[in-house]
């Protein structure tokens, strides 16, 4: 519900500010697609799974459950590392240089993370790698127990953790890492003057909003992935059913964080929020007051 709500507000807000988005916004209209996706086309089927204390639908449902899991799973983790890059690029280049970054480029870009994402989702349907049911059994996911049982379990898993999780997750520290660093000059060269211009404060705000997804994101998989790669060199049996579970549930709820992310650190979006009217007419209320318009130099989200 908080997953559908959010991010639903997210696309929302965007279409109403369709023309004044920026190029980099689009990227987190893209996180939010991924976010809803997953949980209209994932959570009905795991919920009611849960209730009938065992998997519906048989083989047919499982690898469609793992295969838009994965989609959408590397589509989040792609989504994330190209706004990394993309903040990087901005905060180290001059006014002139960002501005190349366009729309059109944006969109060529998602458009190259989604049909990469959807080609790791279809490889394990024509030969190399399995879907297959999680430990606790109203799941399903990449089968990790094959990692040692064949060479094509073995390589995919490998090329998958490598290409998928590993590089992304080094590009999004290290983008991070270089922000910080040019973050502090700027403030070290401009320690001495009375007053910080609004321009670097912006920089940091956005900066930190946009951590706070990635480390949302990777802090939620994180445990899932422990718990994943203890079953590839372990029998799964060795964990007990809730070991497993509960990683896999705090995985899936990083689809629920970003909104609430955007609401703290964006004035504008917690000003579109409050002009949203619920499908029944009333007005969707929020704790803040601040009505207050935003600097013009700001920015709705990561963007």
């Amino acid at each position: 519900i908080l997953t559908i709500l959010g991010n639903s507000a997210v696309l929302a807000t965007a279409v109403k500010r369709s023309s004044l988005l920026k190029s980099p916004e689009l990227l987190t209209v893209n996180l939010a697609v991924a976010d809803i996706g997953m949980a209209i086309s994932m959570y009905p089927l795991a919920i009611a799974s849960a209730w009938n204390h065992a998997w519906l639908g048989g083989d047919a449902s499982c690898i469609y459950y793992a295969l838009m899991g994965f989609l959408f799973g590397v589509c989040s983790m792609m989504t994330l590392c190209a706004m990394a890059v993309i903040r990087f690029l901005v905060t180290n280049s001059s006014k002139s240089n960002s501005n190349k970054i366009t729309k059109k480029t944006v969109r060529i870009l998602i458009t190259f993370i989604w049909l990469y994402s959807l080609l790791w989702a279809i490889l394990p349907l024509v030969g190399w790698g399995y879907y297959g049911p999680e430990p606790f059994g109203i799941s399903c996911t990449i089968a990790w127990s094959k990692f040692h049982n064949s060479s094509n379990g073995f390589s995919f898993i490998l090329s998958m953790f490598l290409l998928c999780t590993v590089l992304p997750a080094l590009t999004i520290v290290a983008c991070y890492l270089g922000i910080a660093w040019k973050v502090h000059k700027v403030y070290q060269e401009i320690q001495n003057i009375d007053r910080i211009p609004n321009a670097a404060k912006l920089e940091k705000k956005l900066t930190l909003m946009a951590v706070l997804i990635s480390v949302g994101f990777l802090s939620s998989w994180t445990p899932y992935a422990a718990a994943s790669f203890w079953s590839i060199f372990n029998s799964s049996d060795s964990l007990q059913p809730i070991v497993t579970l509960l990683p896999c549930l705090f995985a899936k709820s990083s689809t629920a964080y970003n909104p609430f992310i955007y609401y703290i650190f964006s004035k504008t979006f917690r000003r579109e929020i409050k002009q949203l009217q619920c499908c029944c007419g009333w007005r969707v209320h929020f704790f803040s007051t601040d009505n207050s318009a935003e600097n013009p130099m700001s920015m709705m989200w990561s963007g």
